[in-house]
């Protein structure tokens, strides 16, 4: 605890004593000190930015490089009181501008301008512009990168946690490359400070040797003058060093390495192109007038590097082994080809590239939405089938459950669909988002960036065949959920909670019944995760009853929080009523039937309670609300018949149900038209 608030409080006074530095004179030896601090620092940073995984590893860098560049100018102010007040700076100042130059001026002055154009003009420069660069394209691709988190999100490739850090990642290089782009411009101007204040100090102490000390134009030119040149290369030594390193933050890619590793890899894979160099290394012997042994001894050993990297082992593809396939006309061949598949997919030949294990993701997608499934309806997807079929236009793909098309959609290669307005200007062909049926435009591929750039949501192909095939997936859950499948869900339950399921099959209910109650929760949208609870439910009902709309009732009454949950937003539940003398109308209707209970009323008072109760429903969904009906339990599925027989998508749930949850109960509206029409 006691170094963390040092480390937390070490910035700050570091930066409150910069500001002190540029005001208050230091005595000589604490300016060696902190010279030696500065060139030890700036090499510090230099050896971080070469051994960094990625640029975002070192995100602090463009903060750092500001103090570090207002610590090297402090030192410049510091250093130029001391020679223009003392005639001395130190003995690091001193020994740069007597030993490093050899005591000459012009050598040292010489040094000094080569350092500034180095930094400046190349290091600098370079930096700069691959900063902005790497800006404005890291700003333009964000939009896409979130767009492919929330696909694989979607598609169930990855978890919320992992999407929400992968954001994160996104918005920190934004921000980082950002800031590095300004970070960049403090280098820059780092060097043009340099230059003046070097002129301003050669200037200074000539006049101050000549005026305040008397010394001749000869003796004053040559203290002062060592003096300032040497204060120049402490200050622009750091300064190259942190030009360097911010060189490297900017021009380092997607490696997984250390620049370190990945340079020394990446040049000695090529075992030809080492032998080339040595070679032509070597062969500079032969031209007259140069130095043969530099030549031979750097070539020579080039030719031994290359020698001692190994040639990669060639993957030799292995024929297949001959194995006894049975005749195209047996009976097995027969059965297998006349075998209907619970769920397949089907995609016309010019769509395969999308199942191509060299660059397409559909295969890994769909084994993904396979666990997503699961854990969102309770049950387990069947494998689906992925096949190409002659027969479907090109550009296309359907879905089908049980050789039943149940939804199709057109998937045109080498674009991206935009959903939104204003892709008028974009090439391409219109489209519709076959899920939420959003009109749009496929536009190629390349111009995807263009089509976000102008408002529009972009999504791959990819993308939309899984956001489709899971939509069509949890319409029809029931009809995926096979007995095969009720009984492994059953063995899954027996291994934890055995006493529930020998009490419940098969004494009291046979798989199949208890299948049919499941097909009927997933029909209604209703998840059977908590198959514990289901399972006692049914137990304690099938005493009483084996009725089917009587267990599904039972099931959905034990999972009543859970239903209510589904539908409330912001700890509210929105709900619309029946009149009460409608409702007691419709409970006196009420009739039994092989198939379940249903209501014996006239086509008028029908028509007219479908018509209010989706009116009502309409208005609060133009406000943003999902609202709910809600009525007694003995009415709840029979009156749900009523509503999706008029082609109406209303949520019915029971009192039961609703009472049993923790949100706040709102009523937006009374059905009550049926009964006055009757009336």
């Amino acid at each position: 605890m006691k170094n963390r608030n040092l480390s937390k409080f070490a910035v700050p006074v570091g930066v409150i004593g910069i500001i002190v530095m540029m005001v208050v004179p230091l005595p000589t030896f604490l300016l060696d000190l902190l010279i030696a601090l500065n060139i030890t620092a700036a090499l510090l940073v230099l050896m971080v930015s070469m051994f960094v995984q990625r640029p975002l590893d070192f995100s602090v860098f463009p903060a750092l490089l500001l103090v570090m560049t207002l610590f090297r100018l402090a030192l410049n102010i510091s250093a130029t009181r001391l020679v223009l007040r003392d005639g001395d700076a130190g003995k690091v100042i001193h020994a740069f501008g007597d030993f490093v130059v050899g005591g000459s001026l012009v050598i040292g002055l010489v040094i000094f301008m080569i350092l500034i154009i180095v930094q400046m003009v190349v290091v600098t420069k370079g930096a700069e512009r691959v900063a902005e660069v790497g800006a404005r394209f890291t700003l333009d691709a964000m939009p896409g990168k979130q767009m492919a988190i929330d696909a694989d999100l979607n598609a169930g490739l990855i978890e919320e946690d992992e999407a929400r850090r992968r954001r994160a990642d996104v918005a920190a290089e934004a921000d980082f490359y950002g800031a590095m782009d300004g970070g960049s411009k403090f280098v820059k101007g780092d060097a043009i400070a340099a230059i003046i204040i070097t002129v301003i100090n050669l200037i200074g102490g000539f006049a101050v040797g000549m005026l305040q000390h008397g010394m001749s134009p000869a003796d004053a030119m040559n203290h002062y003058s060592l003096l300032t040149v040497g204060d120049g290369l402490v200050s622009q030594i750091p300064a190259l060093l942190l030009s360097v390193a911010t060189g490297l933050i900017t021009t380092r890619s997607a490696t997984s390495g250390d620049m370190g590793s990945s340079v020394t890899t990446q040049l000695s894979q090529n075992k030809l192109a080492l032998r080339i160099a040595g070679g032509a290394a070597l062969g500079l012997c032969v031209i007259p007038g140069l130095p043969k042994p530099p030549f031979l001894i750097i070539g020579v050993a080039t030719l031994l590097i290359a020698q001692r990297i190994k040639d990669p082992i060639p993957e030799v593809e292995q024929a297949p082994a001959e194995v006894d396939r049975p005749s195209p006309d047996s009976p097995e061949q027969l059965l297998g080809e006349m075998r209907v598949d619970p769920l397949e997919l089907a995609l016309s030949p010019d769509l395969v590239d999308l199942v191509d294990s060299n660059g397409g993701d559909l295969l890994d997608r769909v084994r993904a939405l396979r666990r997503k499934m699961a854990l969102e309806l309770g049950m387990v997807m069947p494998p689906v089938r992925t096949r190409d079929d002659l027969d479907l236009p090109l550009s296309s793909y359907a879905i089908r459950i049980s050789g039943v098309d149940a939804g199709t959609g057109q998937a045109p290669p080498g674009t991206v669909l935009a959903i939104g307005d204003g892709l008028q200007a974009l090439p391409g062909r219109a489209g519709v988002e076959p899920v939420f049926g959003l009109a749009g435009k496929w536009v190629p591929a390349e111009l995807h960036y263009q089509a976000e750039l102008s408002g529009a949501t972009v999504v791959d192909r990819a993308s939309v065949i899984i956001t489709h095939l899971a939509e069509v997936v949890r319409t029809n859950a029931s009809r995926l959920l096979g007995r095969e499948d009720v009984r492994a869900l059953t063995e899954m339950v027996k291994r934890s909670h055995p006493v529930v399921v020998e009490e419940l099959t098969p004494t009291q209910l046979s798989l199949g019944q208890i299948q049919k109650v499941l097909q009927g929760l997933l029909d209604e949208g209703v998840p059977i995760r908590d198959l514990v609870r289901i399972f006692e439910a049914l137990s304690l009902r099938a005493k009483v009853s084996v009725e089917h709309d009587g267990l599904i009732e039972a099931a959905r009454a034990a999972l009543g929080p859970a239903i209510a949950a589904q539908y409330a937003s912001g700890g509210r539940l929105t709900v619309i009523t029946l009149d009460p003398m409608l409702e007691q109308s419709l409970l006196e209707s009420l009739r039994p039937s092989e198939t379940g209970a249903f209501m014996a009323i006239d086509g008028m008072r029908a028509e007219a309670v479908v018509s209010e109760a989706a009116r009502l429903v309409e208005a609060a969904e133009q406000q943003g609300i999902t609202p709910v009906l809600a009525c007694s339990p003995q009415l709840r599925l029979p009156l749900m018949r009523l509503l999706r027989a008029g082609s109406r998508r209303v949520q019915v749930l029971s009192y039961t149900e609703i009472s049993g949850s923790t949100a706040q109960i709102e009523t937006m509206g009374v059905v009550n038209g049926a009964y006055a029409g009757a009336a």
